[in-house]
């Protein structure tokens, strides 16, 4: 059920939801609060759907703001969503405008749910310094997404990195997390050496190759170099790795939009599944973790002592 409530105010947002709470909603308890950030020219409605899914793992209060023109009338409108049209949440989505544009933190302090964690998430564009932004200051849980645009330089990264506060994290980062599984067993393959350096291809532009690297570098503490391999859409954007070991080495390579293959000389290669993760998994998965993401900040720390030479 959607419930529309034009030029509203937050007390009235506040009662519409305990209404809800008593006469729509298909949970009673909630998990954790959620405030979405997103732009006038993001598609809400694909946001929403990825927020639904996810609430039926996480059940959740959404907030979502949509600061609009700064220099219009001073005005709330909002939406409930409630019932099918939220999954196991309840969802405002809110329209500020005017003096209300550059005052997220006000609206959003009456809907709170107390004693519950607060986790904030920037589907597309979002602050350098998320955790110093108005809504960055509420949460403990912060997620970007850097790769929003399409593709992304080394100064998005640096940017990132500079910006970073315990508790952040990123979207192109947690994609990767079933990839880091497989390489981490793919090391336990005979014979067992120690690794020299270290080579991730994938795609010019985009992050989770970055984010391998990083992590790569960081844990084994050897060189690591990143370079540019396309791949087809729809493929994983890891598309290989290799890790040179004194007397041999260990190969992943994307061989197909579902499949990763493990190779060693001398031994049967090993095929895995693995696909591109919807932004509903990704989601899912960060929420699931609340506290700080050590290695997400290590990962950027050594992502400057990354080899880019041949990118």
């Amino acid at each position: 059920m959607i419930i529309p409530l034009p030029h509203t105010t937050t007390g009235e947002i506040a009662k519409k939801l305990v209404d809800a709470q008593e006469h729509y909603t298909r949970t009673t308890g909630r998990v954790l609060t959620l405030i979405v950030e997103v732009q006038e020219s993001d598609d809400l409605e694909q946001i929403l759907a990825s927020v639904r899914d996810a609430s039926h793992e996480h059940p959740s209060r959404v907030l979502v703001v949509v600061p609009g023109d700064p220099t219009s009338e001073t005005q709330l409108d909002a939406e409930l969503r409630v019932g099918g049209e939220a999954g196991a949440s309840e969802t405002v989505v809110m329209q500020l405008h005017g003096a209300l544009a550059d005052q997220a933190e006000s609206v959003l302090t009456p809907l709170l749910l107390p004693d519950t964690p607060l986790v904030a998430w920037w589907p597309n564009l979002c602050p350098e310094v998320p955790s110093e932004s108005p809504v960055g200051k509420l949460a403990q849980r912060r997620i970007t997404n850097v790769a929003h645009k399409g593709t992304v330089d080394e100064q998005d990264l640096r940017r990132l990195s500079r910006g970073y506060s315990p508790g952040d994290s990123d979207m192109s980062w947690a994609s990767i997390t079933l990839w880091r599984g497989i390489v981490a067993s793919a090391l336990d393959h005979h014979p067992h050496e120690k690794v020299q350096s270290v080579e991730v291809s994938g795609p010019a532009g985009h992050p989770a190759p970055n984010f391998a690297a990083g992590w790569l570098l960081d844990r084994l503490n050897v060189p690591v170099q990143r370079t540019a391999k396309e791949t087809n859409s729809g493929f994983f954007p890891v598309t290989h790795l290799r890790f040179n070991r004194e007397s041999t080495h260990v190969d992943v390579d994307v061989v197909d939009e579902r499949t990763v293959r493990v190779r060693v000389p001398g031994t049967p290669d090993s095929l895995v599944s693995l696909s591109p993760r919807t932004q509903t998994e990704i989601l899912s998965e960060e929420l699931r973790h609340l506290d700080a993401d050590k290695t997400y900040a290590q990962a950027l720390r050594a992502l400057a002592a990354v080899d880019y030479s041949k990118l």
